[in-house]
Parts: C-alpha cells; sequence; structure tokens
C-alpha cells in the first residue's frame, strides 16, 4: 500500500508517494540527499533545479551501469549452468 513520506533536501520539503520498505525508502533518500549535497559542495551557484537535473543524470548513470553489470553477470552465470549441464549429462 501506498504511502506519503516527506522529506526535505536543501532546505525544500517534498512529498513522495510509495510503496517501498521503510529501509528502501531511508536508503533511497540518503543517496539522492548525498549526491545533491555532494554536487551543491562542488558548485554553489548552481540552482536547485540545476542540481536536480545533474543529480539524476548521476543516478540515472550508475543505474545503466548496474544494469550492464547485471546483465553480463547473467550471461556468466548462464554459461557456467549450460556448462555444468552438459558435464552432468556427458557423466550420465
Amino acid at each position: 500500500m501506498e504511502r506519503l513520506v516527506k522529506f526535505e533536501v536543501l532546505g525544500h520539503e517534498y512529498p513522495l508517494y510509495t510503496a517501498a520498505p521503510e529501509e528502501d525508502v531511508r536508503e533511497i533518500l540518503q543517496l539522492v540527499k548525498s549526491q545533491l549535497e555532494a554536487l551543491s559542495l562542488s558548485s554553489s551557484v548552481l540552482p536547485s533545479s540545476k542540481l536536480a537535473i545533474l543529480t539524476s543524470l548521476n543516478v540515472a548513470s550508475k543505474y545503466v551501469e548496474l544494469k550492464r553489470d547485471f546483465e553480463k553477470y547473467r550471461e556468466m552465470v548462464a554459461g557456467y549452468s549450460d556448462s555444468l549441464v552438459k558435464k552432468i549429462d556427458d557423466s550420465l
């Protein structure tokens, strides 16, 4: 069931409707806050809207990288599985 979670980032409060477990919400919010704060420290002249876009791009980049790594891992495991099945079949 979705619930409303309010959180504050860079002095602004935002609502988030989510069905994610509380632990996941905390981790997500911490990741976003830390990314935004790191960017705001490195460039204090950027408006918050641009910081939000840069943070989104950084998170999306990490997501794509992890998705690619996971697909490579799945292919590797599938290869190992096929190899094991072949060895078992050959030994029977």
